[in-house]
């Protein structure tokens, strides 16, 4: 077990996504089966969620951390950048979608302006 940990732990840290979230499962399945560093996977599934930009659950981790091991400074930290992390992306979801709705009412505004014209022009014709 203390070789598949380190393996998983180690890959917790990689930029790929596939890797990443086989970290997550073979952590994730040390933690189910008792092992004796179940704390240390479970920091690392949450790493793992913090790089693939699943803030909520990398934040329900270190919770999950924190409420049995309330001075795990790494857990701490990992937590603060999950809320923050969370707030950039839902700040980032509200301007696209105001954006969007820019974008549909000009777009609506067009629309009416190139259908008066048509119907100006039309008119002038008869």
């Amino acid at each position: 077990q203390d070789a598949t940990f380190q393996y998983a732990f180690a890959i917790s840290k990689s930029v790929n996504k596939r890797e990443l979230n086989y970290a997550i499962q073979i952590l994730d399945g040390l933690t189910k089966e008792g092992y004796s560093h179940s704390i240390d996977c479970m920091y690392g599934a949450a790493q793992a969620l913090y790089s693939l930009k699943d803030y909520n659950e990398a934040r329900c981790r270190c919770e999950n951390i924190l409420r049995s091991h309330p001075d795990h400074v790494s857990a701490a930290e990992l937590h603060l950048a999950c809320i923050e992390g969370s707030e950039i992306q839902e700040s980032k979801k509200f301007q696209r979608k105001a954006i969007e709705g820019t974008i549909g009412v000009a777009a609506i505004g067009l629309a009416g302006v190139v259908a008066g014209l048509m119907l100006g022009g039309a008119g002038k014709k008869l």
